[in-house]
């Protein structure tokens, strides 16, 4: 098999760094890896295939120097839209982690178990943007059910951990959470979120816009219409809770027609990279505890609306550092490598 040169572009952040772990961990065929992050991280020592190998700074040049063919970015908005052209210019397919490319029009928006026929459009920019992490756990999960019905309308609530908003969230939950026992939980102030989150929950997740929804909230209405080729009719509310892992979701979704539970149930037992626990009697269903560092998307509570025949609620939970982010990005790649 033909081995690459692969770059990851924030390496030393927690995607990058989950994107490294899931290449080794999928036997990606690399040939060379290339970790880049600012010029303050140059020189951090990355371990991959039993070697230690020393971060670069990220250039515009660096790409072409350094032979690339295939990088993964997941260091910010502004860092792709200034870098990521110039790892395409230098003949990189570039699989892109940030918000910065998805709605561009000439641009594919990809879930590999969902549209892997529009990587083919990488060729447009040499670009592949990787959804939002709510997002692609949502889709994956009603592929195999509109694959049996057209779906008319999505209603999702979802519950985000705080590792969505970066590693300094994750250390402000930690902190909030000793400061609960050491009594000073009065005296902190909230940095990365609007409010304190230990103890709380808070239905704000990026900004407001005009009509009254966040640009999160937006991002899961507009990628899910982009990557199903369908105006389907989405609402979300996106939520922040105090939890390190994982992203729950709460879904109800309207079909043309009735799909049963039970074979709602066996299409989604049949789904690419889908793990049903839905034994509501032995109090079995998917929370983030249970898919922390996995790479599939858990589903249950599957049930029919008790009003609507055309409509089945299910919540859906998976780790959004790697289904999310870094394990979507590299089969991205992987499947990119099937067709080129």
């Amino acid at each position: 098999m033909r081995e690459y040169v692969v770059a990851v572009v924030g390496a030393t952040g927690a995607v990058g760094a989950e994107m490294i772990r899931v290449l080794k961990e999928q036997k990606f065929p690399v040939k060379r890896l290339v970790p880049l992050a600012s010029e303050k991280s140059a020189g951090r020592q990355i371990e991959y295939g039993g070697d230690e190998i020393a971060v670069k700074t990220l250039t515009h040049s660096v790409f072409g120097e350094e032979g690339v063919e295939i990088a993964l970015f997941s260091a910010g908005g502004a860092i792709s839209a200034e870098f990521a052209p110039s790892a395409a210019k230098a003949g990189a397919v570039v699989v892109d982690n940030t918000s910065h490319f998805r709605m561009d029009e000439d641009i594919p928006l990809v879930v590999p178990e969902v549209n892997p026929e529009d990587i083919r459009l990488w060729k447009n920019r040499g670009i592949i943007a990787n959804p939002n992490c709510s997002t692609i756990q949502m889709v994956i999960a009603l592929k195999p059910l509109r694959d049996l019905q057209a779906i008319e309308r999505i209603d999702v609530a979802t519950y985000q951990a705080v590792s969505g908003a970066g590693a300094s969230a994750m250390n402000e939950l930690m902190e909030q959470n000793k400061a609960v026992f050491t009594f000073g939980y009065d005296q902190i102030e909230p940095k990365k979120f609007a409010h304190k989150i230990a103890l709380n929950l808070i239905p704000h997740i990026d900004s407001f816009v005009d009509n009254g929804f966040t640009k999160e909230e937006l991002k899961m209405i507009n990628e899910t219409q982009k990557i199903f080729h369908d105006k389907i009719e989405v609402a979300a509310t996106c939520v922040r809770v105090p939890i390190l892992r994982g992203h729950s979701e709460a879904i109800s979704v309207r079909f043309s027609k009735p799909i049963g539970a039970g074979e709602a149930r066996e299409a989604l037992k049949k789904g690419e990279h889908i793990v049903v626990i839905d034994n509501p009697d032995k109090n079995e269903y998917p929370m983030p505890i249970l898919t922390s560092e996995k790479d599939e998307v858990f589903v249950g509570r599957i049930r029919e609306d008790i009003y609507d025949k055309r409509t089945l609620h299910m919540w859906v939970v998976a780790d959004n550092l790697r289904v999310g982010a870094a394990t979507n990005a590299v089969r991205i790649a992987q499947k990119w490598i099937e067709e080129n």
